[in-house]
């Protein structure tokens, strides 16, 4: 006879094996979120107050900066409480709620990059009915629908993983917490989480990424058909910055996937590395990209922290 229960909490890890290193791991995630902080709220604060941002390309900027922003503060209490203070140990309840929130603006920032693409196609396939196309309406309508598609793929993950019993161990992989992670740790039958998991993913982040392919075999389309090379290389531009934001949030992924899928030799610090780059690296580099290729931004930042005496 055995006795199964279900446990209270988890204990999150921070470096595997090298736990005496974690505080210095803390010096460089707070300049991370400090960095995503200030850059994010800086890019929001400018499309706010100067007028000449209020275009939707900069709108999709906005929405794509909350979403980095939400994020980051969904890891960070977890994160620096772990490297920071040693606290490892997380309630079952705040566990989910986290995964929860993780998982929600990883769709979400999936769905606003897919939105900043169809974006860029309108302004270059149909320049002079961009306005028309994309208005304030639109606009609020798609960044609602991205929201909403979010929420309601990940919406069950809490449900499903809090009906699964925890009698073995409780310790998780990183310093925060996911449902793929916490789900390994169940001793009943897991399938139905596995394959809600792998539906979500698929609805959300694969299907993303091929719109994003085909997004970009139309734009590319597109640009072949204007006349000027110098019109083409101008419309091209437009995307760079664009293209870098999809390539940081989709190389980590495909590298962390891969890893976990074909790297079990490689040591858990490397499993732990490429988690919280994945995790860390989009938001604090996304506004750095957007604000040095994009001279508007670039100017307006200079304007308002300049108070408006460099023009």
């Amino acid at each position: 006879n055995h006795t199964t229960w279900h446990h209270q909490t988890f204990t999150l890890t921070g470096i595997p094996g090298m736990s005496e290193k974690d505080f210095w791991m803390a010096l460089p995630l707070c300049l991370l979120y400090s960095t995503t902080f200030l850059a994010n709220v800086t890019i929001l604060v400018v499309i706010k107050v100067e007028r000449s941002l209020h275009k939707p390309m900069y709108y999709f900027l906005a929405m794509l900066a909350a979403t980095d922003l939400s994020l980051s503060f969904s890891s960070m209490p977890t994160m620096l409480s772990v490297h920071w203070f040693n606290w490892r140990s997380v309630t079952f309840d705040a566990c989910i709620t986290q995964m929860f929130f993780i998982h929600t603006f990883e769709g979400v920032e999936s769905g606003v990059l897919v939105a900043m693409a169809f974006d860029r196609f309108v302004a270059i396939r149909f320049p002079l009915h961009y306005a028309t196309i994309l208005t304030h309406g639109v606009i609020g309508k798609i960044g609602a629908a991205v929201l909403l598609r979010s929420v309601g793929a990940v919406l069950p993950v809490p449900f499903l993983i809090k009906r699964l019993p925890f009698c073995n161990s409780n310790v998780l992989s990183h310093a925060y917490c996911l449902h793929q992670d916490a789900m390994r740790l169940a001793c009943a039958d897991t399938r139905v989480n596995s394959i809600y998991g792998l539906l979500a993913v698929i609805f959300t982040i694969v299907l993303d990424a091929l719109i994003l392919l085909v997004s970009y075999i139309l734009i590319f389309h597109a640009v072949l058909g204007i006349a000027s090379w110098e019109e083409r290389l101008k419309a091209l531009n437009t995307c760079l910055s664009h293209i870098f934001a999809v390539l940081l949030f989709y190389v980590p992924l495909i590298g962390m996937t891969l890893i976990h899928r074909y790297g079990k030799h490689l040591s858990p610090v490397v499993h732990t590395l490429m988690a919280n780059i994945y995790l860390l690296l989009p938001p604090v580099l996304n506004p750095i990209v957007y604000s040095v290729r994009t001279k508007q931004i670039w100017w307006q930042i200079v304007r308002v922290f300049c108070r408006g005496r460099i023009d």
